[in-house]
């Protein structure tokens, strides 16, 4: 009789589990639409991958959560698509998805109503899919109301507001131009138009960006320089790295020239990282080496980490001598700054690697004692340490 109260329990707790399991239904996108105007109900879509954690939790955490479902079903028509699947491949690339989980709440004609990026907790996807009913909340209306009065502020503010929240920052670009061209140039430099120009200008060439770039005191009055360092450096940042994600050689150095264009030491220092982490994927160590011989200790002189990374790069890919004591030089530099276990182990590989056998020990000696102090296993060091007093 245990026995079968111990197996009535399991199974009782496998139905639970069972039930509070989010699995989405696969409705196809035809009858979705059809269902949305029997029903008179707007379509709620979400845009998921299976690889994407993000996607995961989601599922895991909001939509195994009954009360969200109830919700969903009562006020949408609710389909899930794949985005590595034939009807998810076709919503993605219909409303230009960047990033994921997407949410896309559409009319019965396919119009966008709403949109969410990213993963959220359930009180925040609620209070957002709450707004999406709300047809005063939704884009069309947002996007009228500014259309009719495209120089206020306010209006824009709120329409900008509510794109970003399911756009990428490209997406915001349009709009925004359309608003600040409205605007003189003086009339630029305000909180409200500050806030505008970071969000919503992405082309480096713009009239709105080589503003900022002329009148950077100005703005940092009504911002703060942080802001502003922040906003250039992103726009380099948008600039130059989908071309380095995808390895497009020929568009990224048209593009870099543009982004070097602009002149500031900040700027160069991006750029020379662009440029490092392009020769590094796409194996030019030649150009590597040819780059950071010219500029390591002109742009980066200070950022320690990156002196490392580039150390590390030598120790792995450069074989010359000469070049290897320059990369010692700046790891050496790094320790100035910061002393870590790593840059001193790392040192002790290049000299390893020149065939300075004393300095290399003195080097992992010096990374054994930061390791023993810090209580982290010291095996990594007492292997070089073997290695070099073996020979």
């Amino acid at each position: 009789m245990r026995f079968l109260y111990i197996l009535v329990f399991f199974i009782s707790m496998q139905t639970v589990n069972s039930q509070n399991q989010f699995v989405p239904d696969d409705v196809p996108y035809k009858i979705a639409l059809e269902k949305a105007k029997s029903e008179g109900k707007p379509i709620f879509i979400m845009l998921y991958a299976d690889w994407c954690p993000h996607c995961n939790q989601m599922k895991k955490e909001v939509f195994s959560n009954l009360d969200v479902m109830a919700f969903l079903k009562e006020n949408y028509v609710c389909i899930w698509k794949n985005i590595e699947k034939e009807e998810g491949i076709a919503l993605k690339n219909k409303y230009n998805t960047k990033s994921l989980p997407t949410f896309l709440f559409l009319d019965a004609n396919e119009t966008l109503l709403y949109a969410l990026k990213g993963e959220m907790k359930t009180p925040e996807f609620m209070t957002e899919v709450k707004y999406a009913l709300n047809s005063r909340m939704q884009l069309p209306y947002l996007e009228k109301e500014f259309m009719n009065d495209p120089s206020n502020s306010d209006k824009f503010f709120t329409y900008l507001n509510t794109l970003k929240k399911g756009k990428d920052r490209t997406d915001l670009s349009a709009p925004t131009h359309i608003y600040l061209n409205t605007q003189s140039d003086a009339q630029l430099i305000s909180e409200t138009n500050w806030r505008i120009i970071a969000n919503g200008v992405t082309d480096i060439k713009s009239r709105e960006f080589q503003f900022v770039l002329k009148h950077q005191k100005e703005f940092a009055a009504v911002a703060s320089q942080n802001r502003v360092d922040r906003k250039i450096e992103s726009i380099v940042t948008e600039l130059l790295r989908p071309y380095v994600d995808n390895l497009d050689t020929v568009n990224y150095y048209k593009q870099r020239e543009i982004a070097k264009s602009i002149r500031l030491q900040k700027t160069d220092s991006l750029v020379f990282k662009f440029d490092l982490t392009l020769a590094e994927r796409t194996e030019k160590w030649q150009f590597y080496k040819k780059t950071t011989l010219e500029n390591t200790q002109k742009l980066v002189w200070n950022d320690a980490s990156f002196l490392k990374d580039i150390g590390q790069t030598y120790l792995k890919h450069i074989n010359d001598t000469e070049s290897l004591k320059k990369s010692i030089f700046w790891v050496k530099h790094s320790l100035e700054i910061n002393d870590s276990y790593d840059g001193n182990l790392l040192l002790a590989r290049l000299y390893k690697k020149i065939k300075d056998k004393k300095l290399a020990l003195q080097y992992a000696n010096d990374a054994k004692v930061i390791c023993s102090e810090m209580t982290w296993s010291t095996k990594e060091v007492d292997t070089l340490l073997a290695e070099l007093n073996t020979k």
